[in-house]
This record gives structure tokens, sequence and C-alpha cells, in this order.
């Protein structure tokens, strides 16, 4: 060991700036703040958005439209889905539940059947809302639509 080797303990010293702690410091005066400005005082907080005086992006954008509170998402299942899912366990009835299971659809998600795709054999169906050309084409094989 030699006095050109000898470091410190490993965490045992601190590498944040300690300002305002005089003149020999070499972070006095003004504590890296710079002068004047609200920038340079106690409690100074940016507000969110603010663009330094120049007019922020959200009030030189043009507003438009507005957002129905009040929409009904729903999550659009064809026939050929439904159709999928009946081959695929054997089922004369597919609920959301059989949707579910079999990843198509969320627990959350409401659930329309659209007209696109064909059915092949007679199936009642358990949705929350149907097309009318869906609704057609299940009662058209003997199946019933069955909103929930």
């Amino acid at each position: 060991m030699k006095l050109n080797s000898l470091k410190p303990a490993e965490g045992s010293t601190k590498t944040r700036k300690r300002v305002g702690r005089g003149a020999g410091s070499g972070l006095g005066g003004t504590s890296t703040r710079g002068h004047k400005g609200a920038k340079q005082r106690s409690g100074y907080a940016k507000k969110i958005g603010f663009e330094g005086g120049q007019m922020p992006l959200q009030r030189r954008v043009p507003k438009f439209g507005f957002k129905n509170i009040n929409r009904v998402e729903y999550k659009a299942i064809n026939l050929n889905v439904v159709q999928a899912v009946a081959d695929a366990k054997q089922l004369e009835k597919v609920t959301v539940a059989d949707l579910i299971a079999a990843g198509f659809v969320s627990s959350r998600q409401l659930v329309k059947i659209l007209g696109n795709g064909e059915l092949t054999s007679k199936v009642d169906v358990e949705a929350h809302a149907f097309s009318k050309s869906a609704q057609a084409a299940i009662e058209a094989k003997g199946g019933s639509a069955i909103k929930l």
C-alpha cells in the first residue's frame, strides 16, 4: 500500500454537489441558479406545457369536435368467428363466455355480432348487440340471436 494508491472506502463519499456553502466552495453566491428571474427564486415550479412565455402548443392548435361521454363501445365479432368457435368446441349455443375463453374478447368488453362471414350450422348466439344482417343470417339458419 502506498500513499498514491489510497482511496476512500466504497460508499463513504457523496458525489452530490453541496451548493450554497460559501464562496470558497466554488458553489456559493447564486448557488448555480443564475441571476434574477423565477428560476432563481425558491418555490419555483414550472407549469405543465410552459414554453418560456411563447404561446403554448395547446393554445396554438385549434379545437374542434366533441367526445360523447355516453358512447357505448362494442367489440366487433363476425359470424365466421362465431362459427369457428362453435365448430372448435362442438357448441349449439355460443355465449360471451365462450368468446372470452377462446380469446376473442376480454371480460370487460361488450360484444356486438356483425354479419361478415357465413354460418354453416344452426347456432344460438348470445351477445350484447347484433347488426341486422347478422341477426337475419342467424335466424335464416334456424338459430336465435339473444340480446343480453
